[in-house]
């Protein structure tokens, strides 16, 4: 099987199409988002209806915290709301409406699917959006996941890099920075975690989308940049006249 996982949409309809094409092309079969359909950019329902129609289709979408923001955004009296984040959290729930809202409501934090673990944040404690962006925190997601039985793999959002943290012969993870397009074997027997990056908000200075590929029968791994219109989708956010114009520059400068 070939599972296509993405994470971190943010919105970008874009972005969303252009790795969803990619993803089918590459023979995906199945799917998984990893949360945080929305904030930031200018399309959340359209990314939201598109994430119901998967799960209709029995492919798996979880949650993040964005997605959880967007439900329950901030009172204007927290002093948290101030933020620019949180801002446009106020602006994504107004546009979705009550049946997309309460479908993100109702998103799982953790799912398992063709013998992997996914998990928006740290396994260890989904609630709590711990990134997984070090040695330290992948090791503490690995050791809460794998005592499920079976699991050996994780698959986090989150961060908005590529990283693939492995366990060799001792117990410390190994950091791992992938290169695009190039296949990496993740055999049964040894123990990962990897961070799938962004397709709709990428941080690494490269505004090319992101997701990853797994082919669960020769137990490969694929990290994909997919070129899309991403002057388009900042041109969506300033037409919007509500989005603060960082989240459109972090779209064309992939940061």
């Amino acid at each position: 099987m070939k599972l296509a996982l993405l994470s971190d949409i943010h919105s970008n309809r874009q972005a969303l199409d252009a790795c969803m094409e990619h993803a089918r092309a590459q023979g995906a079969q199945r799917f998984a988002w990893l949360g945080d359909l929305v904030g930031y950019g200018a399309d959340p329902g359209y990314a939201v209806r598109q994430a119901m129609a998967l799960v209709a289709q029995g492919h798996c979408v979880i949650g993040g915290n964005h997605d959880a923001l967007a439900v329950h955004p901030l009172q204007p009296n927290d002093p948290a709301a101030r933020t620019v984040a949180a801002q446009g959290a106020s602006w994504t729930h107004a546009q979705l409406t009550a049946p997309e809202r309460d479908f993100l409501a109702a998103l799982p934090l953790v799912a398992e699917v063709g013998g992997v673990l996914l998990v928006h944040a740290s396994a260890d404690a989904p609630e709590r959006w711990r990134y997984v962006d070090n040695e330290m925190v992948a090791q503490q997601c690995l050791d809460a996941a794998t005592q499920r039985p079976g699991i050996r793999h994780v698959f986090c959002g989150h961060v908005h890099r590529n990283t693939l943290y492995y366990r060799g012969t001792g117990r410390r993870l190994m950091r791992f920075t992938p290169q695009p397009g190039v296949a990496i074997p993740v055999p049964r027997h040894r123990q990962w975690v990897a961070t799938i990056g962004s397709v709709g908000q990428p941080r690494d200075g490269d505004p090319r989308a992101m997701y990853a590929l797994l082919d669960t029968d020769a137990w490969l791994l694929r990290f994909e940049r997919v070129a899309y219109d991403h002057a388009t989708a900042a041109a969506a956010i300033r037409a919007t006249g509500a989005l603060p114009d960082d989240f459109a520059r972090r779209l064309e400068l992939g940061r």
